[in-house]
C-alpha cells in the first residue's frame, strides 16, 4: 500500500474498490470465403463457404480487492461478496440499469394497498444447483433464515426492514407480510443479500453452508479455498435469465476463478501478466496507463450508497465533543485527498450518501470546506491548548489523541496517512492501526475507535438507517455511537412512506443532521475503476455498481 500525505508531504495515489471478471471462448465474426475451382469444361465456378462461428465460452480470472471472510450473502456485509455471488444466485426481482424492477424468480408480484403484503407468483421449472425445486417453501425458508438471530446477519436483516413472516399459499405463490410498510422492499429483494438459498443445502451443511453454497444462478460454486480463490462453473441447466440480458440458456463462460489482490500495487501487474482478466479498484495512475496501452478497457463505475467516510465516535474522548469533531472536518482537505490519492477520478463527498444515490440532497454541499484557521479556533474553544510545546494540544492534562483504525480496501491506508498529517496541523495526534475487516468491525462495535472508515453500496437511502439509527449502536453498525430520537423517527418514517416527495424531505433532514452533528468525515463519492482485457466482451455492472453481470461475458481469441 502506498502512503500519501498532503499538507507539506508529497503523496503518491492508489486505487478504488471492488472488482469483477470476464470470459473466454472465441467468437470471430463470420467470414465469407470465395474459393475458385477449375473444372474440365473450362468454366470457373465459385463456391461460397461460410466459416462456423466458434462457440462463446472459455475461462477467466477475476481479481477481488478484499479477502472476503463472511461470504454467506445472508450473513456477510461487504460489497465484495456480491461480486462473485451475484452469478451464483438469482433474485426474486431483477433491477435493470435504469432502475426498473422486472421479473426474476418471481414472474409477477402484487403489493397490498397498505404496503404490508407482497404476493410473489413464482417461475415454474426452476431448480437449485443441487436439484432441489425452487418454490414458495424455498422463499419462506430463505427469508426466515435471514431474520434468525442465530445467523447474526450483518446486512440482509436490515434490508428486510419490518419483515414478519411468509405464507406459502401454494407451491408457486408466496405472500410476504411486513409489520409496517417498507418502501425499499423490492430494491432489497433484487439484491444478492436476499438470495434464495437451497433449503436442502442449508439443512445439510448447517454452519458450514458458506463453503457449500447452492443457488439457482447461471454459475455454480465448484471450489472455495479461504483467502486464496473461489471457482465457479457454468450451470448447464440455466434457462431463466431476465429479458434485458443478451441471450437465453446457459452462460457463455465455462469457468470463472476469483483471486484476491488486497495490495493495490499487485493489481496492474496481475493484469499485465495475464494472471487476471478483470480487476476492480485499480490505482488511478495504473488504470490510465493500462487503458493507454490499447490492451485493456477502463470501466469507471459510480457506486451508489455511502460515500467513503470516516465515522467519528461520539462516546470516546476527544471526539465526544462536537467542536472537536467539527474542527477535524474543517482540518481535512478532501479536495487534496481526492486529487492526490484518486487523481480526481472521484468527486469530493459532502455527506453520508454519494451523489449517485436516490434521494441524495445537495443541502450538504459546501459544508465544512477546508479551513485550517477555523479548525484551530474550534479546538481552542473546546479548551485544548498545547501546554508543553510538543505540538499536541491537551485538555485537563489529556492529550488530543485519536485512534484511527484503517483497513486495506479502497486506498484507505493512503487516505489515513493524509488525514493523520492534516490533523497534526491542529494539534491532534492520530494513532493509526491497520486491521483486517472482521477485526475492524469488532473493534468498532466495542467502541475502540475514534475514527473508522466505511463505504457500503446501496441503491436506496435506507442504508442510513443501518448506520445511524440508535438501535444499531450496541451490536450494529452505528459506529458514530450517536443517539437522537428525532433522527430515529425521520429514518423510520422514511421507509414507511411510499411518497417520493416525503421520502426526499425526510432524507434531506437526516443528511443535514448527520453533518450538523459532525458524525462523519466524508472523503469521496465512490467510483470503482474496473479494468478488463480487451478480449473480454459483454461485461456489464449492475445498478449497485460493484456487482458484475458475467452471464453474457465471453473472451475473444
Amino acid at each position: 500500500m502506498r502512503t500519501l500525505a498532503r499538507v507539506g508531504i508529497g503523496l503518491m495515489a492508489a486505487a478504488l474498490l471492488a472488482g469483477l471478471m470476464a470470459a473466454c471462448g472465441p467468437t470471430p465474426t463470420p467470414e465469407t470465403i470465395v474459393v475458385k475451382e477449375t473444372v474440365p469444361v473450362k468454366q470457373t465456378e465459385q463456391v461460397v463457404v461460410t466459416a462456423t462461428p466458434a462457440p462463446k465460452g472459455g475461462k477467466i480470472t477475476y481479481g477481488l480487492t478484499l479477502v472476503v471472510s463472511a461470504i454467506d450473502p445472508h450473513q456477510g456485509l461487504s460489497s465484495e461478496l456480491g461480486i462473485f455471488l451475484t452469478s451464483v444466485y438469482d433474485p426474486l426481482v431483477w433491477q435493470t440499469p435504469e432502475g426498473k424492477f422486472v421479473p426474476g424468480l418471481a414472474e409477477r408480484w402484487e403489493i397490498s394497498p397498505d404496503g404490508k403484503v407482497y404476493t410473489f407468483y413464482l417461475r415454474k421449472g426452476v431448480k437449485f444447483h443441487d436439484g432441489t425445486p425452487f418454490n414458495a417453501e424455498a422463499v419462506k425458508f430463505s427469508l426466515d433464515r435471514i431474520v434468525d438471530p442465530n445467523l447474526k446477519s450483518q446486512k440482509a436483516i436490515n434490508m428486510l426492514g419490518s419483515y414478519d413472516h411468509t405464507e406459502v399459499v401454494d407451491e408457486y405463490t408466496a405472500k410476504v407480510y411486513l409489520k409496517e410498510p417498507y418502501a425499499p422492499f423490492l430494491d432489497s429483494v433484487s439484491q444478492v443479500y436476499i438470495a434464495m438459498v437451497s433449503p436442502t443445502a442449508v439443512q445439510k451443511w448447517g454452519t458450514d453452508y458458506r463453503d457449500h453454497q447452492v443457488g439457482t444462478g447461471p454459475f455454480m460454486i465448484k471450489e472455495y479455498v479461504a483467502k486464496d480463490h473461489i471457482t465457479l462453473v457454468k450451470n448447464p441447466d440455466y434457462n431463466w435469465a431476465p429479458e434485458f440480458m443478451g441471450h437465453q440458456g446457459p452462460a457463455y463462460l465455462d469457468e470463472i476463478t476469483f483471486r484476491f489482490y488486497p495490495d493495490a500495487a499487485t493489481r496492474a501487474p496481475a493484469l499485465e501478466a495475464g494472471e487476471a482478466d478483470v480487476m476492480g479498484e485499480v490505482p488511478p495512475q495504473d488504470a490510465t496507463r493500462l487503458q493507454a496501452s490499447g490492451k485493456f478497457v477502463l470501466m469507471p463505475t459510480k457506486i451508489p450508497g455511502q460515500s467513503l467516510q470516516f465515522f467519528l465516535n461520539t462516546q470516546k474522548f476527544p471526539t465526544d465533543d462536537l467542536r472537536v469533531r467539527q474542527a477535524m472536518l474543517y482540518a481535512v482537505d478532501r479536495e487534496a485527498i481526492v486529487n492526490a490519492v484518486f487523481r480526481a477520478f472521484s468527486p469530493v463527498a459532502w455527506g453520508p450518501l454519494s451523489a449517485a444515490t436516490p434521494f441524495y440532497s445537495r443541502v450538504v454541499e459546501g459544508t465544512y470546506a477546508y479551513d485550517l484557521n477555523k479548525a484551530k479556533a474550534l479546538m481552542a474553544e473546546a479548551g485544548f491548548r498545547d501546554t508543553n510545546g510538543d505540538g499536541i494540544v491537551e485538555k485537563d492534562g489529556r492529550p488530543a489523541e485519536v485512534d484511527l483504525l484503517l483497513m486495506s480496501w479502497g486506498n484507505v491506508p493512503e487516505v489515513g496517512q493524509m488525514i493523520q498529517a492534516m490533523l497534526r496541523q491542529i494539534g491532534i495526534n492520530a494513532k493509526t492501526q491497520l486491521l483486517t475487516y472482521p477485526a475492524a468491525v469488532q473493534a468498532a462495535r466495542e467502541g475502540q475507535h475514534n475514527m473508522i472508515p466505511q463505504a457500503v453500496s446501496s441503491t436506496d437511502p435506507d442504508i442510513l438507517r443501518t448506520f445511524f439509527h440508535s438501535r444499531n449502536i450496541a451490536a450494529g453498525l452505528n459506529w458514530a455511537k450517536f443517539s437522537d430520537a428525532e433522527m430515529d423517527a425521520w429514518l423510520d418514517d422514511a421507509v414507511r412512506t411510499t411518497d417520493p416527495a416525503k421520502r426526499a424531505e425526510l432524507y434531506e433532514r437526516v443528511q443535514k443532521k448527520i453533518m450538523d452533528e459532525a458524525l462523519i468525515i466524508p472523503i469521496r463519492d465512490y467510483v470503482n475503476l474496473n479494468v478488463a482485457s480487451v478480449r473480454v466482451k459483454g461485461l456489464r455492472y449492475s445498478l449497485q455498481g460493484w456487482f458484475p453481470w458475467l452471464y453474457d461475458v465471453y473472451v475473444e481469441p
